[in-house]
């Protein structure tokens, strides 16, 4: 396995079954935010689930579900990203490091795009709810981790796709519960949260994995010698001009002008 393909973020083995489950959760967040786009209250599907309010759970789930939230809020989110970042460099994973913060920020904003779009409110028209930002961006660093440690352990198609959607279901569920428990999001912003950082994520990923390979292959394909920025015809020219006229330095021998002779 050459070093290009060791760091590669998404392998074509998992290519092949997270661009159908991208797309298939783009089509939820677009689904459920047209289902309730301007609405202000719970759904069915959120009434049979729980009625958010303020006060879902009680001690000592209350100071799990804060704690989990904390993750979620811009102080947390900061320090966990930091974590994660600090990790893959440690690990020599640029391209993780990379995808961390590409991807938690290009999920957290496409939540902020929706949620102006669908314009869902809960506990108040300033308070907007679909989807889940808190979701989106947890699921999104689980996503990172599972990409980067289905690399690392070498795994094929099924473990690594497994280990992928665990990760990402695991990590979805526990913040998407704290969002309801604490009564900020109705079940459905916790789904329409995890479907968009499942849409966001891989697609990212490719990005990063296309933009690197590209950056590698014109280092690759530079001539030995060739600093970054510097053409092959200026190289060629430098390189002309150091060449040596024998007959003109044999005149310079016969002359004295030759220092050190």
């Amino acid at each position: 396995m050459t070093g290009r393909s060791a760091a590669v973020l998404l392998p074509p083995s998992l290519r092949v079954w997270l661009g159908p489950v991208a797309a298939l959760a783009a089509f939820v967040v677009a689904l459920v935010g047209v289902l309730y786009a301007g609405h202000s209250e719970p759904g069915r599907v959120d009434r049979w689930i729980v009625s958010p309010t303020a006060d879902s759970v009680r001690s000592p789930w209350r100071q799990v579900a804060l704690a989990t939230d904390f993750l979620g809020e811009p102080a947390g989110a900061a320090m966990l990203v930091a974590a994660v970042v600090t990790g893959c460099l440690l690990l020599r994973r640029p391209r993780a490091a990379v995808l961390v913060v590409a991807g938690a920020g290009l999920t957290v904003g496409t939540t902020t795009l929706l949620k102006s779009l669908v314009g869902r409110t809960i506990h108040g028209d300033d308070n907007l709810s679909y989807p889940s930002g808190h979701t989106a961006f947890a699921t999104a660093v689980a996503l990172v981790m599972a990409l980067l440690a289905a690399g690392r352990l070498g795994l094929g198609r099924a473990a690594g796709l497994s280990l992928v959607l665990a990760a990402a279901l695991v990590v979805g569920a526990a913040m998407g519960w704290a969002q309801v428990a604490l009564g900020a999001h109705y079940p459905t912003d916790a789904l329409g949260g995890w479907c968009t950082a499942l849409a966001v994520v891989p697609a990212t990923a490719w990005l990063v994995d296309r933009t690197a390979d590209r950056m590698t292959d014109r280092m690759t394909d530079r001539p030995p010698g060739q600093t970054a920025g510097q053409t092959n015809g200026q190289m060629a020219g430098e390189t002309a001009d150091r060449v040596v006229d024998p007959a003109a330095d044999d005149r310079r021998r016969s002359s004295g002008a030759v220092p050190g002779e």
